[in-house]
């Protein structure tokens, strides 16, 4: 099942020259992982409340992938280059199975009493 690392940015006007290297830098620590870029920074077309800033979604084969290419040292080397200059929210998170069937999971929820 895949699994995605999520970031909402808000980024500065200009950015920092570090936050070019991090961009010029991050695929190579994707690729061990099979981490993608899903989304990377278009713009965002908001429907329901706020969200000031941009998106970036990649996508992993597995969260154990996800996690392990975050916690890498080749990704933790880099960090610092975006985080320092833009400030933002990182999550990691499974996917769905292709099947995924949002009324059956109401089902076992009403079931379990959740």
């Amino acid at each position: 099942m895949s699994a995605y690392a999520l970031a909402h940015l808000r980024p500065l006007a200009e950015p920092h020259e570090e936050v070019y290297e991090y961009m010029e830098r991050i695929q190579a620590t994707l690729d061990p992982f099979g981490g993608r870029f899903v989304v990377h920074g278009a713009p965002v077309e908001v429907r329901e409340g706020t969200w000031p800033g941009t998106l970036v979604m990649i996508e992993f084969p597995a969260i154990e992938q996800a996690r392990a290419w975050y916690d890498s040292p080749a990704y933790q080397d880099i960090l610092h280059l975006r985080a320092d200059h833009i400030p933002g929210d990182l999550v990691l998170v499974d996917g769905v199975e292709p099947d995924h069937d949002s009324a059956a999971m109401a089902a076992r929820m009403r079931a379990k009493g959740v």
